[in-house]
């Protein structure tokens, strides 16, 4: 069956919104196809620097034609019903119309067949209305066009069943069956009749238009050429992602570095290379930082690309020049002197500077920190002094990082230092989560002060929009507390924090409720971080529900206790006659228009199944409550699990609703006080199944 081939051709689209724009224009013109009743039998996009490319295999030459039936008026309708329907019908008269029996009387139907159009009618509206909604993240205009494109368009190949398709266009620019190849290697015209004929002449015009192929040969190239010189390439997919949107005929090269820049902090030098330049890193096999680098060309050249590798050094001799200027530069200031500067740096409007920020990160690390409470607090005072630094203006990324090499410069402590280059981590589910007691207090000091003041002035996530990072802020605090296994009461410290906030900042709003609230925000936030690890959101629902428990250490343990416990089946046994026992209370007290939490008199426990659940009820709640104490939530279930066999004894040989109204209110008492113990452990309510 007949393909759709369609190119656009256009200066150089961004790397970062190439994938995402391949996918849009598949996506736009399915949906465009399949509302033209056009099905086809598979879709592939590819992208490259300089052409947005789709073709569609299996396309009919025409749409099914379309038979509808739409019921009208009863026989003998009015004049003015009839004419009404007729001409919603697009009819001249009822004898193109048939009687039909409804059941309730006669009614006219109109029959409506439509042929169906070419294709080659319908894909010109479809693809000029793809083109106007394409969803560029910015998009321009140039010259005295209208239509807007993410860079100027230069052509539009479109080809259906080997002819253009007449009528496509872009601004004035008509579709045809011509395009170009690589801009240097082979620039001229191009004819094209199908697909393949597209791709093989585009290959030996020097353009490869599968991504997947370009990253391939740039990866498997470059570590070619390091294993050659016993090297390796620095592993980097987001930099490989990249440079594979920068070219359409990959050919990659090794480069030298001038040793002279080799004293340089590591990262300094890779970010050097990699953010301006797009340069991979090579290491010796132990990891360390070798004066070589990888790069990759958009043209073969003679002589093995001397004259690009000579190029590119020189380019790359000039960014290291600055680099090692600020390097230079930065370190004849202490970062202790830097930090005044901090109080320019606005971190909220309403939440004051950097500098005002530093000094509560300070208080509330020195507090959290306790015996290495003075590294702490130094830590957290410097912790944002590098971002007035002009290392740090030129590469935004190592903040922190160059903080470290600064306070070792000033003769600060490794402690100090690591914890200023770790205050930033966790950074996402997959970052390293710094172990080191100072760097882990300065870590949660400097996440909960930007929590507790965002709460504060109203400023939450909402939906999908978390401008300030508080989701990842939280996560940060709960992989920092259960990965270290922190024994912290979260309230006490949100609350401190927050009145470290209100002391700077008087005028701040608030009703008292902000830490409760964030505590909520932090337990649905766990459940996230937990469900990934295939614990169940709604036993953490249930722990969490435990009034005042706000100790995560203590929390999972009691999630990990339960899960297990519920995996029994005297936990499942258990949990289905709680859902009963709460069930009979909940009715009974909505009934009655009371409660039925008073005490047990045990001369009304008068059939031998009841006298014996009390017992064992009596029993397991003094066995929990003894090892709730130690936070032996092990055995504080396995005193549960010995309610099992009395309870289903009750439930089969006692009626709680007894005739006697003072056994009744006995029994419901019983039953209100099984929930009760049941609670001190979790609030089974809260589970489901």
């Amino acid at each position: 069956m007949p393909e759709l081939l369609l190119e656009l051709l256009s200066e150089e689209i961004p790397a970062r919104m190439q994938r995402r724009a391949a996918q849009d224009l598949q996506r736009l013109v399915i949906d465009g196809l399949s509302k033209a009743r056009l099905d086809f039998a598979s879709a592939q996009a590819y992208v490259t620097p300089r052409r947005l490319i789709l073709v569609i295999d299996g396309l009919p030459v025409r749409q099914p034609d379309l038979r509808e039936e739409r019921k009208g008026p009863r026989v003998g309708a009015p004049d003015k019903a009839i004419a009404g329907f007729l001409r919603g019908a697009g009819l001249d008269s009822l004898d193109q119309c048939v009687k039909r029996d409804t059941g309730k009387g006669e009614a006219w139907f109109a029959v409506i067949e439509r042929k169906g159009a070419a294709a080659q009618a319908v894909f010109p509206e479809l693809l000029n209305d793809v083109f106007a909604k394409f969803p560029w993240p910015k998009s321009m205009r140039w010259g005295n066009e209208t239509q807007r494109w993410v860079r100027p368009v230069q052509g539009i190949l479109c080809v259906f069943d080997g002819d253009v398709v007449e009528n496509v266009a872009f601004n004035n620019d008509p579709s045809s069956s011509m395009t170009v190849g690589h801009r240097f290697l082979s620039p001229g015209p191009i004819t094209v009749s199908s697909f393949a004929d597209y791709r093989a002449k585009l290959r030996q015009a020097s353009v490869m238009i599968d991504p997947a192929e370009r990253r391939e040969i740039i990866a498997a190239g470059l570590a070619t050429l390091a294993d050659a010189e016993g090297l390796r390439v620095k592993d980097d997919p987001g930099l490989l992602d990249e440079v594979t949107g920068l070219v359409e005929w990959p050919v990659p090269l090794l480069g030298d570095i001038d040793p002279a820049f080799m004293d340089l902090p590591a990262e300094a030098l890779t970010s050097s290379m990699r953010a301006h330049q797009k340069y991979f890193t090579l290491l010796n096999p132990d990891g360390s930082l070798v004066p070589r680098f990888g790069f990759v060309a958009n043209i073969e050249a003679a002589e093995g690309g001397k004259a690009i590798i000579a190029g590119n050094e020189r380019v790359l001799r000039a960014r290291l020049a600055d680099a090692k200027f600020f390097w230079d530069q930065d370190r004849k200031t202490p970062l202790a002197d830097r930090a005044p500067a901090l109080e320019a740096i606005v971190f909220h409007a309403k939440l004051g500077s950097v500098a005002a920020k530093v000094g509560r990160i300070a208080a509330l690390a020195g507090d959290l920190a306790g015996t290495d409470g003075d590294a702490a607090s130094r830590a957290a005072l410097l912790c944002k002094a590098d971002l007035v630094t002009g290392m740090v203006a030129e590469f935004p990324d190592l903040q922190g990082v160059m903080g470290r090499y600064y306070a070792l410069a000033d003769g600060e402590s490794s402690a100090v230092a690591d914890a200023i280059a770790d205050h930033y981590a966790p950074q996402g589910p997959n970052d390293r989560c710094p172990d080191a007691p100072v760097s882990v207090a300065v870590a949660l000091a400097d996440k909960i002060d930007t929590l507790a003041g965002f709460w504060l002035i109203d400023q939450k996530p909402t939906g999908s929009k978390d401008p300030y990072a508080l989701r990842r802020a939280a996560l940060g605090v709960i992989r920092l507390i259960l990965e270290n296994g922190l024994r912290i009461r979260l309230i006490p410290v949100f609350e401190a924090a927050m009145q470290r906030h209100r002391n700077d900042t008087p005028d701040l709003p608030g009703n008292g409720g902000e830490a409760i609230d964030l505590l909520n925000f932090f337990a649905d936030r766990l459940k996230v971080h937990l469900r990934d690890q295939g614990v169940r959101h709604d036993l953490i629902a249930a722990v969490f529900a435990l009034s005042g428990e706000d100790d995560l250490v203590r929390l999972r343990a009691r999630v990990d206790a339960l899960t297990r416990f519920l995996a029994s089946d005297d936990g499942v046994n258990l949990l289905a006659a709680y859902k009963r026992a709460v069930n009979i209370v909940a009715i009974e007290e909505k009934k009655d228009g009371a409660r039925y939490d008073g005490a047990v008199e045990t001369e009304l426990l008068r059939e031998p199944e009841e006298r014996k659940f009390y017992e064992y009820l009596s029993q397991a709640t003094d066995g929990a409550q003894e090892a709730l104490a130690l936070e032996g939530f092990e055995a504080a279930m396995a005193a549960m699990a010995g309610l099992r066999a009395p309870v289903d004894e009750f439930f089969n040989q006692v009626t709680v609703n007894a005739d006697d109204a003072d056994l009744r209110v006995n029994r419901l008492r019983l039953l209100s006080q099984f929930r009760t113990t049941l609670h001190r452990i979790a609030d089974f309510s809260q589970i489901e199944g």
